[in-house]
């Protein structure tokens, strides 16, 4: 009888999975499992297990292809299950294509009769890791979405600009997946807040389509935040904003843009470092004055590289959102009452308010 070994930690099992064990038992006349106690995924993931490993190896046990389950314990990291390995003696031992342990497994059976089989993973459907599936679990219902004050393009890891500063705020009404407002190409984070609604790493995301990290960074941090030009988001300063309650408005300007098809137009970084340092001296001081000023300088900056004037509104500052080049405009009040004059006068402005996940809107 040819006895064919596998392990791993399973700790939500999919169809990748359930193909890998169906090959590993087509491979001879009985499988067994190790699969990773907790100790062991511990050591292997620095985390405890999504699922109990009691539950795991019943869920595994109930398989038709798997003959035997055991438990791998902590020792020699990728080679939990080595005990079982030097008892049950396997003909095969069968490892999956992208084991991260390959290379140990392979030298464990180098001087025994064991044969070593690699997997290939194949899959009928979309294949799903286990990092991801625990991701979707704990993706947000809701989100909110975000307007920046200054320092835009300075968080895109090639433009960034050593002691410079990136100054923006989650706001609300944010999206969730049953309801999303928020037009397309809008400048204010929605494709980094729709993918953490959908479970993936948002972060990555953005920096894989070759933008920017303020987007997941301050949605997924909410507050108002400063943050420090480099490759990766690090947070200066943060509060909960509650001083820009009822003077924030955002007004559709009637044409999306796509911040990756724009990265490349020439602007002046040096003016956009100013207006970063001066929005950063707002916040930490809480000048809505000051603030003001930043949105200016920010502004001018986006009409030197080309973009078309925004209406000017009495007692407001005013800038594009994001990139620019369309998208929300984004308006700074003195007052709330004229603010909300602006928005009940105008059907393409809409009031935006600080959102602080620690004390909410």
């Amino acid at each position: 009888m040819k006895t064919v070994l596998v392990s791993g930690c399973f700790d939500i099992l999919h169809g990748g999975h359930i193909q890998f064990l169906r090959d590993a038992r087509a491979l001879g006349d009985r499988l067994v499992v190790s699969v990773a106690d907790a100790s062991s995924l511990a050591q292997h993931k620095g985390r405890l297990p999504a699922m109990p490993t009691e539950h795991k190896a019943a869920v595994l046990g109930s398989m038709a292809c798997v003959d035997r389950v055991v438990y791998g314990d902590a020792g020699t990291k990728g080679l939990d299950f080595l005990t079982t390995f030097e008892e049950l003696q396997p003909d095969i031992l069968a490892v999956a294509g992208d084991d991260e342990y390959a290379a140990e497994k392979c030298d464990l059976v180098r001087d025994t009769d064991c044969q070593y089989v690699v997997l290939r993973k194949w899959l009928d459907y979309a294949p799903v890791s286990t990092t991801e599936i625990r991701r979707r679990c704990a993706a947000p219902g809701w989100v909110p979405l975000r307007v920046d004050f200054a320092g835009g393009w300075l968080d895109v890891p090639s433009l960034a600009r050593p002691g410079s500063m990136i100054v923006n705020c989650a706001v609300t009404p944010g999206i969730s997946l049953a309801e999303n407002w928020l037009s397309a190409g809008a400048g204010m984070g929605g494709s980094a807040a729709w993918a953490a609604l959908n479970g993936k790493d948002a972060l990555q995301t953005e920096l894989d389509a070759g933008v920017g990290w303020q987007d997941p960074a301050v949605i997924l941090e909410t507050g108002l935040c400063v943050w420090e030009s480099g490759p990766r988001p690090r947070l200066v300063f943060r509060s909960d904003g509650a001083w820009l309650k009822g003077k924030m408005a955002i007004r559709w300007t009637g044409t999306p843009h796509t911040t990756a098809d724009i990265v490349d137009k020439p602007r002046d970084y040096e003016a956009i470092g100013l207006a970063g340092l001066t929005a950063n001296e707002a916040v930490v001081s809480g000048s809505l004055s000051i603030l003001a000023h930043a949105m200016e300088y920010s502004y001018l900056a986006q009409r030197a590289e080309g973009m078309d004037a925004l209406v000017a509104r009495q007692d407001s500052a005013r800038k594009y959102c994001g990139a620019g080049w369309g998208g929300y405009a984004l308006y700074l009040f003195r007052e709330q009452t004229d603010r909300d004059r602006f928005v009940e006068g105008d059907d393409d402005a809409l009031a935006v308010e600080p959102f602080d996940r620690w004390s909410g809107p």
